[in-house]
């Protein structure tokens, strides 16, 4: 009788989950008439970690087009980028804009 009705001999099912990659989204600056090319440049550096080359070719991107995709994230990662592109803007009176979309 020795393995029967003792729970030390039952069998275990194993569950193979499929991992989800998460939903990406991109961070996107919109273009004004009175946010400065210099403090843009400085929130790519910032906030992105955007090399200098590169901070300046995206400003170039949104002050020719209107907008630019600043980078690809998770969602709050993405939420998190853009609340700091608004408050270091609040803090020196810039109305630059920043959204989320999902990629």
């Amino acid at each position: 009788m020795e393995g029967q009705n003792r729970p030390d001999s039952e069998i275990l099912e194993r569950h193979k989950e499929k991992l989800k990659e998460p939903t990406m989204y991109k961070v996107v600056l919109h273009n004004d008439d009175f946010t400065t090319k210099d403090f843009v440049v400085h929130v790519l550096r910032v906030v992105f970690h955007k090399p200098p080359i590169e901070a300046t070719r995206i400003m170039l991107l949104v002050h020719r087009t209107g907008r630019g995709v600043v980078g690809v994230y998770t969602w709050d990662v993405a939420q998190t980028k853009a609340n700091r592109v608004h408050e270091m803007a609040r803090e020196q009176e810039f109305p630059l804009r920043c959204t989320v979309e999902e990629a």
